[in-house]
C-alpha cells in the first residue's frame, strides 16, 4: 500500500508555509494543503491547536510524523524524501545555511514582511493608511539585514555558496513580498548580487508551483 503524501496545513498567503512547499517542490514530493487560517474570527481552531500549540503555521503531517516550526520542516523534508540534496555536507557550509536562516528568522522576517511589505503594500489595500513612522523606523534594520545576507553569499550565486540550500529557500518567499514595497526594492537595487539571486529563485519552477495569492 502507497503511504498517503505528506499534509501541510496553512495558508498560501504565508512565507513560511510557502518555504516548506518550496522544500517539497524542489524535493519533487507530492503533497496535500490543507488550509487553515489563523487569523480568523475566534483564532485557530482547536484541531489545529492540537498539531501546533501556539497557534501558528505551518504545520505538517507525514504517517506517523507531525511537526511545526518552518525550519524543522524543512530539514525533516530534506532528509525524509530521496532528491536533490538541499543542505551542504561540510560542517562550515552547513553552520553557514544555519546562520542564514537564523538571520532571516531572528531579524529579517518581521522587518521585511511585517515593517515594510506589510505596512507599504497591504495597509492600503485593507483600508487603512501605512505606518510611516513604522516604515521609516525599519528601513534601517533592513539595510543591515541584506548587508549580513550579502556578506554571508559572497561570491553566490545562491545565498550560501555555488548550491541551492534550504536558506534560499527559507528566504525567497520574504523576500519576495520585500520587493514589492518600494522601499524594498529600492534597498535591493543596492544590493546587486541579491537582486540577481531573488530573480533566479523566481525563474524556478518551484516559485510557479507556490505562488503566493499576494504577489504582484
Amino acid at each position: 500500500m502507497t503511504e498517503a503524501p505528506p499534509t501541510v496545513f496553512g495558508m498560501p498567503y504565508s512565507v513560511y508555509v510557502r518555504a516548506v512547499r518550496l522544500t517539497l517542490a524542489e524535493k519533487g514530493v507530492p503533497y496535500r494543503l490543507v488550509e487553515v487560517d489563523v487569523f480568523a474570527p475566534g483564532g485557530p481552531p482547536p484541531e489545529h491547536l492540537a498539531r501546533h500549540p501556539f497557534g501558528r503555521i505551518p504545520a505538517f503531517a507525514h504517517g506517523a510524523v507531525s511537526l511545526y516550526e518552518s525550519g524543522a520542516i524543512e530539514r525533516y523534508v530534506d532528509e525524509a524524501f530521496v532528491g536533490p540534496r538541499l543542505q551542504p555536507e561540510g560542517p562550515i557550509e552547513r553552520a553557514r545555511m544555519n546562520q542564514a536562516t537564523g538571520v532571516l528568522d531572528a531579524y529579517a522576517y518581521r522587518t521585511l514582511v511585517w515593517d515594510i511589505f506589510v505596512e507599504r503594500v497591504r495597509a492600503p489595500l485593507q483600508g487603512r493608511a501605512p505606518d510611516e513612522a513604522r516604515i521609516a523606523a525599519a528601513v534601517p534594520k533592513a539595510e543591515t539585514c541584506l548587508q549580513a545576507l550579502a556578506a554571508l553569499m559572497g561570491d553566490g550565486p545562491f545565498l550560501t555558496g555555488p548550491a541551492l540550500t534550504l536558506a534560499d529557500l527559507h528566504a525567497a518567499p520574504m523576500f519576495i513580498y520585500f520587493r514589492m514595497a518600494r522601499e524594498g526594492a529600492a534597498l535591493l537595487a543596492e544590493h546587486p548580487l541579491l537582486a540577481t539571486w531573488l530573480a533566479r529563485m523566481m525563474e524556478r519552477p518551484s516559485h510557479a508551483a507556490t505562488r503566493s495569492p499576494m504577489e504582484a
